[in-house]
């Protein structure tokens, strides 16, 4: 005889065997006999162990009988003992699905409520889920809208169980019944096997119910006239007559030949599951809906109080199918009354899918919330902190973006986002965020390289995205040991190239050529330079090992480094702009030179991707939230985003001024980035900003932290966003980025390109390409000159400034120049000069006397490399800049190998384009000459300014 033990499940033997034990324990007698004679010696005593058992029941009636049996050996004992209550444990502990053979015992999984409207990506999400449970016993849930229809068509085809939620019309439980059994017929025909698909049509009863009566409600209020009487007689009558016709309908069509051809190859019915069976009017029974709702294989889904009130005065009775006639006569009736049942159906299901969505969103959230707990400091936080009126409007714009499903339009690319054109094409930051875009394993063994190379400097030359976010990563982290120092150059300017220069030795040094589109002017010039520099120290061939490039396949950079015999080559990716390719090779492959754990730093990045995915709503998602918040500032005048950085991560500032310029500042709107301002008193600052505090955890930030309570003590918005360690940088890469895509999508714009910035290249290489004929720059006449420096402009911004001015002296015509400068303004110096500490240091005091005097968010750019980030903002978004372009005459020009060109007379060039471009944009613009000492004339500078404002 088989043991009956062995066939139940662990749980079920646990359960026998501790009531077996407890029993023999709660008896002292008991357990000695067991111990002494073990159960042979109970069988010569039963008066004794009836005694000794007491009282216990069927089970113990059963044991003393057994136990009377002389005869029976121990192992045979146990078998009778335990057969009857091991079978009815094992039934217990089997899985309903396996007991009742298929026929119940389902668990649905509810295809996302997003996709409701939405036929293909259905059938995608459904087939997911089938294959990520794969067990029989699952249904996928797919709502019963139009575009519901056909997909539950081919999922049935495919051998899925489906359950069809949000069913109310009859109409739509027919179309669904006939995709069930299409499917099965597609399946069958496959040869598939039907037998083991099963399928339910799940119909909302009571809604209907609350929607007719509230429409009569309304009009016997209003005076029904002859109406009233069939109005009050159809009130909580019209739901259930609908359920009655539609289970007619469900045994009709099993008497079909069509049906009953599928019923014998094995085929289930698809039975009707009665949802929403709540009584909602207080009038009504409590179990209206239940009671009327019996009969053979439909299944009732009931709230807890409505079952336990059914369990006390309910009584069961095949009630749907009693009275058919009279349900049929109340549809009539109510059409008649012109109720529009369809017009209440198709309205509920809108409306469904709506709520579905809603509590979909509340779920996620939650669930992001849990996440972001257990989390901990390995994700950054996010604290905001708006006045009222803006607070309001970004609540208005999450709800907006919640029901409209932003964060997964985002996801899937979908330009109606925004402008509804090429936005697809400029997402592929987001595979980047996931560490999707790079070859790790490519990227660690060239790592492993360069440290084998022993190079002590790495010199980076490139400019905007190819340059701002390795400079973020080699200030924030720097060099780790074993591995080079890396300089970025991003200028034209010959005093910083000679500075650069003078820092490194060819033979230690690896560049680093780095342009996207492999035909930037600089990056271009640059290498030129650098490889005849490294050429003449190391010979052709060697100095080429010391190059890598970081650009598109196939571009004018990618074929010169092939031919020059490059090092490395490494591609970047066409549908990933400058500014977002920070985590892609353009981020990663300085990253690897300096020794960065690129594993490491990916995987912590990936974190904040995660928290700003497509399922996370608006509410819960710290790069939409943020995105919400920037937008709405911009279009209520606080487009002045003011970052204040720790020092340990300041570098950040100048990579999220570039984000920020070029991807929103066009069309004459956008954010204008102010990095870096030195702190001021509150006073100082105007009702035309947003601040955002970024913290490094264990950086003293006293001032800093008395500025931001005043700040939002008098009602300015304040992002506060704190980092635990360093090792968390690449997250605020990710938020950024995505909170600058969704600041577009409110503002209206197209967060991916930049046209302006086109502008000055153009006009950049015509200047270059006509000053290589002649040699050099054309002179300049100024129109004011006096203490070594000379103002220049065009002819419009010349002729107001001489209009408005006291008179012609230098530090007139700036004081009329800054006079220009109004509330919701700000003030942009642009210094083409060498970037060196002492000349920002020089810079930054003049910007903090400007901000004292007019209380304007103030702006500091050096040339050419502004050019390629905050320059988009300055030129194509709103027209609040008033701007001094500071340029000087080079000491020490430099030759560029292969060209009639020196760099400075491209530095000459880049600025003088600049100029024209933004007087071609109405822009209020200067420019203020130095002369050949920057450094004199940089006293001169300050001295006339605060002359001008005083």
């Amino acid at each position: 005889m088989t043991n009956p033990l062995l066939q139940l499940s662990q749980a079920g033997q646990s359960i026998w065997l501790d009531y077996l034990h407890r029993k023999i324990m709660e008896n002292g007698q008991l357990k000695r006999w067991i111990d002494e004679d073990g159960l042979k010696g109970m069988t010569s005593n039963p008066s004794i162990f009836e005694k000794a058992i007491g009282e216990g029941g069927d089970y113990d009636d059963r044991l003393k009988a057994a136990l009377a049996h002389d005869d029976l050996e121990a192992g045979e004992l146990y078998e009778r003992l335990a057969i009857a209550d091991i079978q009815a444990a094992a039934d217990q502990f089997r899985p309903v699905y396996d007991r009742l053979e298929g026929a119940d015992g389902y668990v649905s999984m509810e295809v996302s409520p997003y996709l409701a409207m939405d036929t293909e990506a259905t059938i995608a999400e459904a087939r997911r889920l089938w294959r990520a449970v794969d067990r029989p016993n699952v249904m996928i849930k797919v709502p019963g809208t139009p575009p519901g229809t056909p997909a539950i068509r081919q999922l049935i085809a495919e051998g899925v169980n489906v359950n069809v939620t949000l069913l109310f019309g009859l109409d739509a439980y027919l179309a669904v019944s006939d995709a069930h059994m299409a499917g099965l017929e597609a399946l069958k025909a496959a040869g598939g096997d039907i037998a083991r698909v099963r399928g339910v049509a799940s119909i909302f009863v009571s809604r209907i119910d609350t929607q007719i009566d509230k429409e009569i409600d309304r009009r016997l209020a209003a005076g029904a006239g002859s109406d009233a009487a069939d109005l009050k007689a159809l009130r909580g009558k019209v739901a259930i007559a609908n359920a009655k016709i539609a289970y007619r309908r469900y045994q009709e069509t099993l008497e079909t030949p069509r049906w009953k051809a599928l019923a014998a190859a094995g085929a289930a019915p698809q039975r009707l599951l009665w949802a929403s069976t709540g009584a909602k009017d207080p009038a009504f029974s409590d179990i209206l809906y239940v009671e009327n709702l019996i009969g053979a294989d439909t299944i009732d889904t009931m709230p807890v109080k409505t079952l336990d009130a059914f369990r006390d005065h309910g009584t069961v009775r095949p009630s749907l199918t009693e009275d058919l006639d009279a349900a049929e006569a109340i549809l009539a009736l109510a059409e008649r009354r012109d109720l529009d049942l369809n017009g209440v159906t198709d309205r509920l299901v809108v409306d469904g899918v709506r709520q579905f969505a809603e509590a979909f969103d509340k779920l996620l959230a939650a669930v992001a919330q849990k996440r972001a707990e257990i989390l901990g400091d390995r994700q950054n936080r996010q604290t905001i902190t708006l006045p009222p009126e803006l607070k309001a409007a970004v609540d208005e714009g999450s709800e907006r973006a919640r029901a409209e499903g932003w964060s997964r339009r985002l996801w899937a690319k979908d330009p109606t986002l925004w402008t509804g054109s090429d936005e697809a094409d400029g997402l592929g930051w987001l595979a980047a965020a996931q560490g999707a875009t790079v070859d790790l394993a490519a990227l660690e063994a060239f790592q492993a390289e360069v440290k084998a190379g022993r190079f002590a400097h790495a010199v980076l030359l490139g400019m905007g995205g190819s340059s701002l976010g390795p400079e973020v990563l080699a200030d924030t982290f720097g060099a780790q040991p074993g591995f080079p120092r890396l300089l970025v150059l991003d200028s034209t300017d010959p005093a910083q190239i000679r500075r650069v220069e003078a820092q490194i030795d060819p033979a230690t040094t690896l560049f680093i050529v780095a342009s996207k589109s492999g035909s930037t002017l600089e990056p271009d010039l640059l290498h030129r330079y650098f490889h005849a520099v490294a050429t003449a120290a190391l010979g052709e061939a060697e100095a080429s090992r010391h190059f890598i490039a970081i650009t598109d396949a196939g571009s004018p950079l990618d074929q010169i480094a092939s031919r020059q015999g490059f090092r490395r080559i490494f591609p970047g990716l066409p549908e990933v702009g400058g500014r977002y390719s920070v985590l892609t090779n353009f981020g990663m492959v300085p990253a690897a030179v300096i020794g960065l754990d690129l594993s490491g730093f990916l995987r912590a990045s990936q974190v904040m991707a995660r928290s700003c995915g497509p399922s996370v709503p608006p509410l819960a998602n710290p790069g939409v939230q943020l995105g919400l918040v920037l937008g709405v500032a911009a279009k209520s005048g606080r487009d002045k985003v003011t970052i204040l950085a720790s020092e340990g991560i300041a570098g950040l500032g100048a990579w999220l001024e570039q984000l920020l310029a070029e991807s929103t500042g066009k069309g004459g709107r956008g954010l204008v980035p102010v990095d870096a301002e030195p702190c001021g008193a509150w006073e100082v600052y105007g009702p035309d900003r947003l601040f955002v505090d970024i913290r490094l955890a264990g950086e003293p930030e006293r001032e800093r932290d008395t500025l931001v309570h005043a700040l939002v003590d008098r009602g300015h918005p304040v992002v506060r966003i704190a980092l635990a360690s360093r090792d968390t940088l690449g997250q605020e890469f990710f938020r950024w980025e995505m909170a600058t895509a969704i600041a577009g999508a409110v503002i209206g714009l197209n967060p991916f390109d930049q046209p302006d910035v086109e502008a000055s290249k153009s006009r950049t290489r015509a200047l270059t390409d006509a000053y290589e004929e002649v040699g050099h720059a054309p002179p300049a006449e100024p129109f004011s000159r006096g203490d070594g420096l000379a103002l220049f402009a065009d002819p419009r911004n010349a002729d107001a400034l001489r209009q408005s001015a006291s008179g012609a002296a230098v530090e007139a015509i700036l004081a009329a120049h800054f006079r220009r400068a109004h509330d919701g303004d700000y003030i942009g110096l642009l210094a083409y000069l060498d970037r060196s500490p002492e000349h920002i240091a020089a810079l930054q005091e003049v910007r903090s006397f400007i901000r004292s005097r007019k209380k304007l968010a103030t702006v500091l750019g050096f040339g050419p490399r502004y050019l390629h980030s905050t320059g988009q903002a300055y030129k194509g978004g709103p027209n609040t800049g008033v701007f001094l372009e500071i340029t000087a005459q080079p000491a020490d020009d430099i030759d560029v190998p292969g060209r009639h060109l020196t760099f400075g007379v491209v530095e000459a060039a880049q600025a003088a384009g600049d100029l024209e471009v933004l007087a071609d944009r109405g822009r209020r613009v200067l420019r203020l000459d130095l002369g050949a000492d920057v450094e004199v004339g940089l006293r001169q500078m300050a001295r006339a300014v605060e002359r001008s404002l005083s």
